[in-house]
């Protein structure tokens, strides 16, 4: 799925159960859903993140910055602070330089749980608003959309790198894939433009 696809799937999940988190709806939420959601794709140079941050938008290029990224911050962590949400964010960008696109931690369980506890751990720490749920929905709705794709996703990595898929999928930039998506966010919209005024 393209980058606005999932951050469209992720906000219409959002706005249809927000009254049943804590917090309900608002804006911050909003955005960390819409974040989470095009967050797995940050392993792939071309990712709609990355077209804002790779100068140039190649494996190399992708995994010297983030690796590097993630060293300096581990290295300043040891240095200065001792902070947790500092050794979490160095690895989480190790992680994301060396991941390949779907077939890596991002597109994983296990990778969702990692950032749930980060995001959870630093909310707690920092006494910020319960940001895990809008993120859990986000990243939960990128993973269920890829795997309507006939790539999947390996949902269990590194404990098992196969690969999950629904029964019916389709290949992501075929006729049949841009015209599934685009009625994906047809009534994504009407459906936001519909409820989200009553709740504002």
């Amino acid at each position: 799925m393209t980058g606005k696809t999932h951050a469209g799937i992720g906000s219409v999940v959002y706005v249809a159960i927000c009254n049943k988190l804590p917090g309900k709806f608002n804006y911050i939420g909003m955005l960390v859903v819409i974040l989470a959601s095009i967050l797995p794709d940050v392993d792939h140079p071309k990712s709609m993140i990355n077209k804002y941050i790779l100068p140039f938008k190649n494996k190399t290029t992708k995994v010297t910055i983030y690796v590097c990224l993630g060293i300096i911050i581990l290295w300043f962590d040891f240095l200065y602070s001792k902070e947790i949400a500092l050794k979490s964010l160095g690895l989480s960008f190790i992680i994301i330089g060396l991941s390949t696109h779907r077939n890596g931690l991002l597109h994983s369980l296990t990778g969702m749980m990692f950032f749930m506890l980060m995001i959870g751990y630093t909310c707690r720490k920092y006494s910020l608003p319960p940001l895990v749920y809008p993120f859990t929905i986000g990243y939960g709705s990128h993973l269920m959309g890829d795997m309507f794709t006939k790539m999947g996703v390996p949902l269990f990595y590194p404990f098992s790198k196969k690969k999950f898929k629904f029964l019916y999928t389709y290949k992501v930039g075929s006729k049949v894939g841009k015209l599934i998506e685009e009625i994906i966010m047809i009534f994504g919209l009407a459906y936001m433009v519909y409820v989200l005024p009553k709740m504002l």
